[in-house]
């Protein structure tokens, strides 16, 4: 029995260690799978991160640029037979807000109302009078799936009569909304200015109260909001030119705490502000008639300052070599001038000069009325109203080639370029698609088949047009 106990208490000491060193090993073979697992999240993660410079994430793109280079876009579509056409989605209400596009998100507003019909009135003409319309409208923000068109959600950010009356070429919902991936704000001028997280919840908002964007000669010309708010580094940027108490101001994103706020001397105007850097500081550039300048991104404090131009200001300030590009064109002036980075204080021309200090060249003649510049390479292009294409050399204003576009058509809509093409849009919804280079040389002209007012937007495979019924989507099937 001392025997069988003894061999017993052996066994039982083998067991024990058996099972010790058992649950060692399932102990460390766990530990290996928790490791596998989280390389395998981290690599997935790391692959699946967004990259924010293949974004559309305000009006033009980053920085209002309008380029997005190796898109792999289609040589040609067809709207009507659905070639090269991923989706067409329906949007009801009237907007001239531009797509804005953050990974597999599309961004559009629009202006519901069941009594105002009229629609947009295209082509050229100098009728400055209101769309006479005091119905109920609903202003709404829509988020829709790129790859496939269809509606995400849906928000409704105000609803009741509008404040302002609008031009006949324009709406109730003109600007485009501005992403950072985290937040999308858009900006509906006198109904407000509404913060959503990208699930559609509502994180904040302000009224400003009314906004009067009208012609500044006839106070009755009511012509509606238009300038488009700008995200950078968690900051919000607004510019506010209007008849009363123009500003520009800065505002914490997530919160909509205010920043600074810095009065402006300044005409209605409707333009879209941008953001340059030089020697390691930050700042937002404004275009302007009686104030086009550069303010600190901090402090708002105002940088340097010149006047002129166009006294209906609409383009937006671009930004490359160095340089910011403004134009603009309405009664006396129409120029085209490019300023330094390093601007300071007051740097208004005196006659005859076409440059100074922190000019590096301007042209009398020759600027945009309503669309902003595009540089692209080595070209600076211009589209005028009428569908004159100008090319310019960016870096002395020297013409390259002047070329017309369409025949007896009208244009609006900013142009845009990808892979060597520009894209240019007339109201009635023609396509011009021109190569980039010396010589002009136009590629294809397609229809949309509906009136387009609006700049598209680019991601990668695919362009996003904006008519006045539809969003198109064209990319290779």
């Amino acid at each position: 029995m001392l025997f069988f106990g003894i061999q017993k208490n052996i066994i039982d000491a083998k067991n024990e260690q058996f099972t010790f060193s058992k649950l060692k090993r399932m102990k460390k073979y766990k530990e290996f799978i928790f490791l596998l697992c989280f390389l395998a999240f981290s690599i997935n993660d790391v692959f699946c991160q967004i990259n924010p410079d293949r974004q559309w994430p305000a009006y033009r793109g980053k920085f209002s640029s309008g380029v997005l280079d190796n898109a792999n876009l289609p040589e040609s579509f067809d709207i009507s037979k659905m070639i090269n056409v991923r989706w067409k989605t329906e949007i009801p209400g009237l907007g001239l807000s531009s797509p804005v596009i953050w990974d597999n998100k599309v961004f559009i507003t629009s202006a519901i109302s069941q009594a105002d019909r009229d629609g947009f009135r295209t082509g050229i003409y100098g009728d400055i009078a209101p769309v006479k319309d005091s119905s109920v409208h609903e202003w709404k923000v829509f988020c829709i799936d790129k790859n496939s068109g269809k509606m995400i959600w849906e928000k409704t950010s105000y609803k009741g009569i509008p404040k302002m009356k609008r031009h006949p070429k324009s709406t109730h919902a003109n600007t485009s909304v501005a992403t950072d991936g985290k937040y999308v704000v858009a900006f509906f001028g006198s109904e407000g200015l509404f913060c959503y997280d990208m699930k559609g919840n509502l994180v904040w908002k302000k009224n400003f109260g009314l906004l009067k964007s009208v012609f500044f000669m006839v106070k009755t010309a009511e012509w509606e909001f238009a300038s488009s708010p700008v995200i950078y580094n968690g900051v919000l940027i607004i510019q506010c030119d209007v008849l009363e108490n123009s500003f520009v101001a800065a505002y914490d994103v997530k919160t909509g705490i205010e920043l600074w706020k810095t009065q402006r001397d300044e005409y209605p105007g409707w333009c879209t502000p941008n953001i340059y850097t030089n020697a390691g500081k930050t700042y937002v550039a404004l275009n302007g008639y009686k104030n086009r300048g550069g303010y600190d991104f901090e402090t708002g404090k105002e940088v340097w300052k010149m006047s002129g131009g166009g006294d209906i200001q609409i383009p937006t300030p671009i930004v490359g070599n160095n340089l910011i590009y403004f134009n603009s064109a309405h009664g006396r002036s129409s120029p085209i001038i490019a300023v330094k980075t390093n601007a300071v204080g007051d740097i208004n021309l005196k006659e005859p000069e076409t440059s100074n200090d922190y000019i590096k060249w301007s042209l009398q003649r020759g600027g945009s009325y309503m669309h902003t510049l595009l540089l692209y390479k080595n070209h600076l292009y211009n589209v005028n109203w009428n569908g004159a294409l100008i090319c310019l050399d960016p870096l002395t204003g020297k013409e390259i080639y002047n070329a017309k576009l369409g025949k007896t058509k009208s244009f609006i809509a900013s142009p845009v370029a990808s892979d060597g093409k520009i894209y240019i849009v007339d109201e009635e919804g023609t396509v011009y698609i021109v190569q980039d280079g010396n010589e002009f040389k136009l590629l294809a002209e397609i229809p949309l088949n509906d009136i387009c007012m609006t700049a598209p937007a680019i991601t990668d495979g695919m362009i996003i047009f904006r008519t006045q019924k539809y969003l198109l989507a064209v990319g290779k099937k």
